[in-house]
């Protein structure tokens, strides 16, 4: 998948535009009806239907002017000059017969308020937020669905909205005039404030202030990046079909399907949970094999114990452990406790429960307490993460006993180590723990956290959000590049600075101060994000996997829709990469690879980076669909 050159270039000379307007706008317009649906802000009348409104009025023998049911198009068409733009529609999708048309050549822009958002009859509010509006085509809410992106060297910004369009502008000035005015509007929809300096500061606080002026960050820290192992292209790397860069890909089928989630290990096997147990992979240097065996979840001594499909599989001891969490309440991420399964005789030995003083308590997340804990055979401590709680569980009996299942008269209670209740919405939903064992934690109000291994109560850091909620979040073994998810972007956050003695830390360990470098998006283009289709998110944002210090990570995947796309980690945070130059606002990288498959991507990781071989810069992808499970080998050719 991924968009090609000659899908976004739109320079064409004025002849060409001519005969493209005159070939191809009745044309286009009718395919994008029957292709797109019907937009924001109303359908386009056919031509027809107002020639037949013509015939049946002059039937009548109603007396006017013929210019005035026929008006010109110079006289009716002719736009507020100052927003005038012309308008593109992309029709054909991935097809080879996918192209540009000119939509309309007369077109104008507005920025307008949501008069339909209140109560105010109609009325534009002050409070409504902004939508923009372009002639009768175009009417959507300014937000990061639109997935805007800007191509200043053609003065032109293309977008979703229940399609993929592009506006050009007729001049340097007018085209700034525009971006001036949407970052602006889209401030105001995301925080609710005036677009000024003093609500920038109040927003990001003093601290940040590269996040809320982008063009005036100092760009050193993102300039240290290491050299790539695939060097950065010359001009604009556009994005490409993962199959012309693979080695090789092999897939299977999953035992009875219906995958939920993937666990991969670093050591002999890995494994897909599913609703009907758990299916045994085999790990190769080439990807994943299936052996044929599968899980079916037992108690002890053969009583059956009650199986929901867990949401989260988290593997211990050495992987010859596993922790399955099940939600209490479909649709609901919170779970009462965990079953410990032991992978060997397939069998649950002990149903944890979460309480604290007494009281059960949920949790929404666990994982390791580092990115290596999973292979520490005598590891007994895990995180857990709720809306307002963070802390360390500890699966070692308090009395000095481990309670059996098959014994137990009630589940054994999990100790409470370290951690903290917050007493404040923190609003919780993600988290992720480096090779120290630092902890990083994503929140509904688009914030990320850092906290030391010492101290869950107050975090070293505080991250300002962007607006968007992170739903996933990842961090690099060294603690020094954090990862959030969020559904239409990720966004790359350096935790790297200089102490006052010229140390170099992370935001982990101390406070960062004022010397913060703005963070790195990481979008699709507007025509794959269309493609990926309307109502998917992204999900699931990872690094490859490291767990030895010393080693850096080589890729960042994420999940959407049918997509797997993937990043070349060093060549996002070069600094100098030829992707941002020129950019408006916070910095976008579109240079991806993209894996298509047939049905929605569960989950989309990397393997362990021991099983990279010589001719490949990368472990083998594995990609889960509720059917099917795939290896990607990435080739180290371009």
């Amino acid at each position: 998948m991924g968009g090609s050159q000659s899908r976004e270039d739109l320079e064409l000379s004025d002849s060409e535009e001519e005969e493209e307007e005159e070939g191809n706008e009745n044309e286009g317009e009718r395919q994008d009806r029957d292709e797109a649906g019907p937009r924001s802000g109303g359908t386009l009348t056919p031509a027809s239907s107002i020639d037949e409104v013509d015939r049946k009025l002059q039937a009548l023998k109603l007396k006017y002017s013929n210019s005035s049911l026929s008006p010109s198009p110079s006289s009716s068409r002719k736009p507020n000059s100052r927003n005038a733009v012309k308008l593109y529609l992309h029709i054909g999708g991935n097809s080879p017969a996918a192209r540009w048309v000119v939509s309309d050549k007369f077109a104008s822009y507005e920025f307008v308020r949501d008069s339909g958002s209140d109560e105010s009859d109609g009325e534009e509010s002050p409070s409504s937020p902004w939508l923009l509006q372009i002639g009768s085509k175009v009417r959507s809410r300014i937000d990061p669905n639109l997935q805007l992106k800007s191509f200043p060297g053609q003065r032109r910004v293309d977008f979703v909205a229940d399609g993929v369009w592009a506006i050009k502008f007729p001049s340097p000035e007018s085209y700034r005039e525009f971006q001036n005015r949407f970052q602006s509007c889209l401030f105001e929809n995301t925080y609710g404030f005036e677009s000024n300096q003093d609500n920038k500061v109040k927003i990001f606080g003093k601290d940040f202030t590269a996040w809320a002026q982008p063009e005036e960050e100092d760009d050193s820290i993102w300039a240290d990046a290491d050299e790539s192992f695939e060097k950065s292209p010359g001009r604009l790397a556009t994005p490409t079909r993962m199959k012309q860069d693979m080695l090789e890909e092999f897939e299977e089928e999953a035992d009875e399907g219906g995958i939920q989630s993937l666990a991969l290990g670093a050591l002999d096997n890995s494994f897909l949970v599913s609703n009907s147990g758990i299916q045994v992979l085999r790990n190769f240097s080439h990807g994943v094999h299936g052996k044929g065996v599968s899980v079916k979840i037992s108690g002890n001594g053969g009583r059956a114990v009650a199986y929901s499909t867990p949401k989260k599989a988290l593997l211990m001891r050495a992987e010859t452990n596993m922790l399955l969490m099940s939600p209490v309440e479909a649709g609901k991420p919170h779970a009462t406790g965990v079953h410990h399964l032991d992978i060997e005789t397939g069998k649950v030995v002990t149903e944890w429960k979460f309480e604290k003083d007494g009281t059960d308590i949920t949790m929404r997340d666990i994982t390791n307490d580092s990115k290596g804990a999973q292979l520490d055979p005598s590891e007994s401590t895990f995180l857990g993460l709720d809306d307002n709680r963070l802390c360390r569980w500890d699966m070692r009996d308090r009395r000095g006993i481990v309670q059996n299942l098959a014994n137990a008269k009630e589940s054994p209670v999990l100790e409470w180590t370290q951690g903290h209740q917050f007493s404040r919405g923190t609003n919780f939903q993600c988290f992720a723990s480096t090779g120290d064992g630092s902890i990083v934690v994503g929140s509904v109000d688009g914030k990320i956290r850092l906290y030391s291994r010492t101290s869950m109560r107050m975090a070293k850091t505080a991250f300002p959000g962007l607006g968007s909620p992170i739903t996933h979040v990842d961090v690099t073994f060294d603690g020094k590049w954090i990862l959030g998810t969020t559904d239409t972007y990720l966004i790359l956050i350096s935790t790297v600075f200089k102490d006052k003695d010229g140390k170099e830390k992370t935001g982990f360990s101390g406070r960062m101060g004022h010397r913060i470098a703005a963070p790195r998006l990481l979008k699709l283009t507007p025509l794959d994000s269309h493609l990926a289709g309307k109502d998917n998110k992204f999900h699931g944002g990872q690094f490859s996997w490291v767990t030895e210090n010393g080693k850096q990570e080589r890729h960042l995947v994420a999940t959407v829709g049918k997509f797997s796309v993937i990043w070349n980690f060093q060549q996002v945070k070069n600094g100098n990469h030829e992707c941002y130059k020129n950019q408006e606002g916070l910095k976008s990288c579109y240079c991806y690879k993209v894996v298509p498959k047939d049905e929605s991507i569960v989950d989309s990781r990397f393997m362990h980076e021991k099983f990279a071989v010589t001719n490949s810069p990368e472990a083998p992808l594995v990609v889960a669909t509720p059917m099917k499970v795939s290896s990607i080998s990435i080739s180290g050719r371009r």
